[in-house]
């Protein structure tokens, strides 16, 4: 024993070899922390960019240029049985060359300053008067879009400085809309329009209300499916399954499909749905089978990691009892692993939400003037609809293309922040 002790070595832990030793590995730590750091700061900086980019460029689709008109229905001699059929054209056209003081101006020359409103003002005032028909009894004020040119000019983005031949609008058109504007008859209000608004041609009279439907109803449908059908197989792979190579085979293609791309249950929801089954094309019922398909995968993973981390004394606590293996599972499980598997539930939608290549070949890209009221309806998607205007040539549709990108990111955001509360709101410590 003395010999064994005898042989025991004193280190020096101040000594120059140690305090290298002790600084490298200090080092070597801030390093670590250093470079996490920087990736945070460098993820962050390319969101911060991407936000950035999408605000500047999509900020001004959320303002419209306007003008108010002042219109006496009262001498038009519209009928109120019939409304529809009045001569609307006439009447808003004679109200906007009263407005700019147009109506001496050559037929040509009164064509151009008519340029200055959108196209469909005389529809945009019937309908208004068809919901109101009170407006037919004295004058009344309608506020009606500016053509996209001169929205465009109005919010800086058309040049004043560019030569005339470069410019889609001229100097004359420029002259009219400034005597517009100091008659105090345009405003820039807020534009609701973007988001209670159908698909138009015309990109001042574009909106979002067609495709948050569709993407509404999508969802609602991904939701009826997935959500039930991917708890039962989780169920049934974690708790009665045999454990053999069927199984595991199973598991396997499971976790493979996690990781298919979007675009092959596209064409699967195209070649069975719509090519063997006969649904209709374009429809949220379509939309929502192809996206339900598309988060099974991951909604099954969720829901058994969840189930393995609940502890396994309370399913025995359970058993104990004399509790079946059902009760134990509906009962004392499930409950204590639901706040968890509707966290995975609401993540693996907002991706759904922000799928856009399966909705596209199942023909959710189609141009839809109306919102969906059903799940048989034809309709559009968030994620499509930006697909559309960033094809789209005219320059209004810039703005809104990165419009909607916000809409839809905004979106997302509420759908993780739900599901952040409801994780910390359920969350069970054990």
């Amino acid at each position: 024993m003395s010999a064994a002790i005898s042989q025991v070595q004193t280190v020096d832990w101040h000594s120059p070899a140690i305090e290298a030793r002790r600084k490298s590995r200090y080092a070597a730590e801030a390093r670590l922390k250093a470079y996490g750091l920087i990736a945070i700061v460098f993820a962050l900086g390319f969101l911060a960019i991407l936000i950035g980019s999408l605000i500047y460029s999509g900020h001004k689709a959320f303002v419209q240029t306007v003008a108010s008109v002042e219109i006496d229905l009262s001498a038009a001699g519209v009928d109120k049985a019939k409304i529809a059929d009045a001569n609307w054209k006439g009447i808003v056209k004679q109200a906007l060359l009263d407005l700019g003081d147009a109506k001496s101006l050559p037929k040509r020359e009164q064509k151009k300053y008519l340029d200055i409103f959108t196209d469909s003002a005389a529809y945009l005032v019937r309908d208004a008067v068809i919901a109101d028909p009170s407006r037919l009894e004295g004058k009344s004020t309608f506020v009606i879009p500016l053509s996209d040119p001169f929205d465009q000019l109005a919010k800086g983005e058309v040049s004043r400085q560019t030569p005339e031949a470069q410019r889609r609008v001229s100097d004359k058109d420029i002259a009219a809309f400034d005597a517009l504007v100091a008659k105090g008859v345009i405003a820039k209000p807020f534009n609701w329009g973007l988001l209670f608004n159908a698909d138009s041609r015309f990109p001042e009279l574009a909106g979002l209300a067609g495709a948050i439907s569709g993407s509404f109803w999508s969802i609602v449908v991904c939701f009826a499916i997935s959500f039930p059908v991917g708890i039962a197989a989780a169920i049934y792979l974690e708790e009665f399954a045999p454990k053999n190579r069927w199984t595991d085979l199973i598991e396997i293609n499971i976790n493979n499909l996690a990781a298919v791309p979007s675009v092959v249950f596209g064409l699967l929801g195209l070649a069975v749905f719509l090519g063997w089954f006969g649904l209709p094309r374009s429809a949220p019922l379509v939309g929502g089978l192809v996206l339900a398909l598309m988060t099974l995968p991951t909604l099954i993973i969720v829901t058994r990691v969840s189930l393995k981390a609940v502890p396994g004394s309370i399913r025995e606590a359970a058993l104990g009892i004399g509790a079946s293996k059902h009760e134990a599972i509906f009962h004392h499980i499930l409950p204590l692993a639901m706040p968890t598997v509707m966290t995975g539930t609401i993540i693996s939608l907002a991706r759904a939400l922000g799928e856009t290549a399966p909705l596209l070949l199942i023909g959710m890209n189609a141009f839809m003037t109306s919102a969906a009221h059903g799940i048989f309806d034809a309709s559009t998607a968030l994620p499509t609809q930006i697909y559309i205007w960033s094809d789209s040539p005219e320059r209004g549709f810039v703005a809104r293309t990165s419009a909607a990108i916000l809409v839809l990111l905004a979106f997302l955001v509420l759908m993780n922040g739900i599901a952040i509360f409801l994780r910390q709101r359920f969350e069970r410590r054990w």
